[in-house]
């Protein structure tokens, strides 16, 4: 598979809802080491979300254990800052806030970091004109298009220098040419800066993109491997 070592790896990772009636996901054992570009993929209901949310610390699992960099995240005293400061996170539905500007809106996990003002506003700016939108930075998210907005929230998920992004769905909304723009930034960000992307869709089309796919159904993972190489 790879001699890269493991960023994330699960043990017996299972989450059940409605008082144990809904089983979500099913003794996931999983690695994913530093630097991969890994599709999760499944039907609607298959767990796909729930194993982002377990691994994003966004939930906490019925039973099993999530370990980033080798510690456990049951164990992590402040999940508030390993979320701001370790992962990026960029969600179907964008959660840009309307009243903050594109640049403002980059700027918002920054405060969680302690970053001042002038750094702030200067990995902004590099950030928007990353993504291809510096001169869209004053306007507010309900002056850009669908697929504008998802490309500031990638950049606002790159705020703080993150070493893995998570994504669920990041292109559910978009049509097929804001979807390829997306893909390929994800491709480019994975590329250039050996940045860990783990991605949750229910499209073929986009989990081919990746160099790994991990196939669940009903909770479980029924297949790991496939995608581009690496």
């Amino acid at each position: 598979m790879s001699d890269r070592q493991p960023l994330f790896r699960t043990i017996n990772l299972t989450k059940l809802y409605s008082d144990g009636n809904v089983t979500a996901l099913v003794d996931a054992n999983l690695e994913i080491p530093q630097g991969q570009f890994v599709a999760i993929m499944g039907p609607s209901g298959s767990g796909k979300s729930t194993l982002l949310n377990l691994l994003g610390a966004l939930d906490r699992p019925s039973s099993g254990e999530v370990f980033f960099q080798g510690h456990s995240l049951s164990k992590m005293r402040d999940l508030d800052q390993f979320r701001a400061c370790q992962l990026g996170f960029v969600f179907q539905s964008f959660y840009l806030l309307p009243t903050l500007t594109a640049a403002e809106n980059v700027q918002v996990p920054m405060f969680e970091a302690g970053l001042r003002a002038a750094e702030r506003v200067r990995r902004a700016t590099e950030l928007l004109e990353l993504v291809g939108l510096s001169h869209r930075a004053g306007h507010l998210p309900r002056q850009l298009s669908v697929g504008e907005r998802q490309r500031v929230a990638i950049a606002r998920a790159l705020a703080n220098r993150p070493p893995v992004l998570l994504a669920d769905e990041p292109t559910g909304n978009l049509d097929s040419q804001n979807t390829a723009q997306v893909l390929a930034l994800f491709e480019e960000l994975h590329r250039r800066q050996q940045l860990t992307i783990i991605l949750v869709t229910h499209s073929s089309e986009v989990a081919e993109r990746a160099e790994r796919i991990i196939r669940l159904r009903d909770g479980r993972v029924i297949a790991d491997g496939g995608g581009q190489p690496g």
